[in-house]
């Protein structure tokens, strides 16, 4: 087995960096090793909400399913994936970090068949996956952030400019 764990922090907030982020449909916005995700089903995202992702491996695309084993909404949730000789345990924690959010990943990872033969010889690939995976979250946060702070302003500029109407 293969642990990983990497820590971000963003300006977004803890509500919306949890929406996006435990919404595994928008796992291919900020993983570049995921080339397709969508969701399997309807209904909200929960305890036994799945996911179909085509992950990039070896050069090709590989398909994977994903299912929500834990969810406590705001603050963890736990995904169980599994395809193409790999499974994979994924625990993200979200908390306040000043006006933002950290998110904490953990993600636990078995190689099967033939490949748990190299699973020690690894490592260092699935780090910088991990690393990747991160960066990448990191960046699609931050930009979320960004078109938040812009919204809130344009709201605020709004309000201001039909106080100052209504003054005048």
């Amino acid at each position: 087995m293969t642990k990983l764990h990497e820590t971000i922090e963003t300006a977004l907030s803890p509500a919306a960096t949890f929406d996006f982020v435990a919404d595994f449909a928008n796992s291919m916005h900020w993983d570049p090793g995921v080339a397709t995700s969508e969701r399997i089903g309807d209904g909200p995202v929960a305890v036994g909400a799945r996911y179909k992702l085509g992950v990039r491996m070896r050069g090709q695309v590989a398909p994977m399913e994903y299912h929500v084993s834990e969810f406590e909404p705001g603050h963890r949730v736990v995904l169980i994936g599994a395809g193409s000789g790999v499974n994979a345990v994924d625990e993200i924690r979200f908390e306040p970090a000043g006006t933002g959010t950290r998110v904490d990943y953990t993600a636990d990872i078995n190689l099967g068949g033939w490949m748990r033969l190299v699973q020690p010889f690894v490592g260092g690939a699935f780090r910088k996956i991990a690393k990747d995976a991160l960066g990448g979250m990191q960046q699609a946060l931050d930009e979320r952030a960004a078109q938040e702070a812009a919204a809130q302003e344009a709201a605020a500029q709004a309000a201001g400019a039909a106080a100052g109407e209504v003054l005048a």
